[in-house]
């Protein structure tokens, strides 16, 4: 990611210069490898009416990830530039690596305009959003088993056994935090989760 034209595509959105009704957002967390990433894209392909945010991270693209798409891979001193003029809505260190965040122009422009708007974060991004958007509503994604969880993680392959073991103790603590939200959808079937979800997000009253 590199330039100040790319700036405005990580916070850009569209101005069509008409009023909508304010949407409160949905806000979708959950332990490492429990399938966020995969229940998001279902939500993409089969709803586009759904505006999904795309995460600023300093981590390197997986294979297959495309830029803008998945994610907007910086650099640390992208980041901190970020962090530094306040775009970011919330931001954290993951699994005590790198750093990920939600740009806040393109989710404000979103509720803005009225459309069912999703955040795809970790817990400590939604513990922040939390006090800054309370009315949002606060979805934890849950695995089926914490065997079929561990199952997920080691099935992907993209991590070293030390990063697997660090994300297991992670996903811990993760599953712990699921009274704090308002509600929980088991990921025992990506797509099964995926239409549960946008039920929610559809239901989700206007909030002015």
């Amino acid at each position: 990611m590199t330039g100040g034209t790319q700036w405005d595509q990580v916070g850009g959105h569209r101005d069509d210069g008409e009023e909508h009704p304010r949407r409160r957002l949905t806000v979708l967390a959950g332990p490492t490898a429990v399938g966020k990433g995969s229940v998001a894209a279902e939500i993409r392909r089969h709803h586009p009416e759904v505006w999904i945010s795309v995460s600023a991270t300093t981590r390197s693209p997986r294979p297959g990830e495309v830029q803008g798409r998945h994610y907007w891979f910086v650099t640390d001193e992208e980041f901190d530039e970020l962090v530094a003029t306040d775009q970011l809505l919330e931001w954290a260190v993951v699994h005590r690596g790198a750093r990920y965040g939600t740009p806040r122009k393109a989710v404000e422009e979103a509720l803005a305009e009225g459309r069912p708007a999703l955040l795809e974060i970790d817990l400590q991004g939604a513990r922040q959003v939390r006090t800054t958007m309370p009315e949002a509503l606060f979805v934890f994604l849950a695995p089926p088993s914490w065997e079929e969880l561990v199952r997920r993680l080691v099935g992907r392959g993209t991590e070293t056994p030390e990063e697997r073991e660090r994300r297991l103790e992670t996903a811990k603590a993760e599953l712990a935090a699921e009274s704090e939200f308002d509600v929980t959808v088991v990921n025992t079937e990506v797509h099964a989760a995926s239409e549960e979800l946008v039920a929610l997000i559809k239901n989700v009253p206007s909030h002015s």
